[in-house]
């Protein structure tokens, strides 16, 4: 039988150690952005401020600057989500598994919002916030991926000669 461009073997260990480092990936962006903008408004990253669905990221910016709150946000989380896409890019490698990793991730992130919170998110905002995080990071991850494996395929590496 004749061996398949590309194929695809199933090896679990792979996809597990592929969510551990997305799923840490995630958080520690997420973390290194909430200490940033900490420090700016003066306030230590708490997992309050990760897990709970009433304080996003808003309540960091709201003390030094009320008047550009939801600019920076979404800014904030679009940096995150572009970081999350390159983690995309470098340990997933694929065009057709970035909606799924995309999706359990923040699946996994609404289990740990769920369990810190003793209750299931319900504010409107959250929602928004994680679905369109989780288009972006999707959308970005897909692209950058595409890129690379739309690349050509050198055929021949001899140097041609002239004949």
């Amino acid at each position: 039988m004749a061996a398949q461009f590309r194929s695809y073997v199933w090896d679990p260990a792979l996809i597990v150690a592929q969510m551990v480092l997305l799923q840490a990936g995630y958080y520690s962006s997420l973390g290194l952005w909430l200490a940033l903008l900490g420090t700016l408004g003066s306030t230590g990253p708490s997992l309050q401020q990760v897990f709970s669905d009433e304080r996003l990221l808003d309540e960091i910016v709201y003390k030094f600057m009320p008047v550009l709150n939801i600019k920076i946000s979404f800014s904030c989380r679009y940096v995150i989500q572009k970081q999350n896409a390159l983690g995309l890019l470098y340990f997933i490698r694929r065009g057709k598994q970035c909606l799924d990793f995309t999706i359990t991730v923040h699946f996994f992130h609404l289990l740990g919002c769920w369990i810190y919170n003793s209750r299931f998110p319900s504010t409107l905002t959250w929602w928004l916030v994680h679905i369109v995080c989780t288009a972006l990071m999707a959308a970005i991850g897909e692209y950058l991926c595409m890129r690379i494996e739309l690349r050509e395929i050198p055929l021949n590496s001899a140097p041609k000669s002239n004949v």
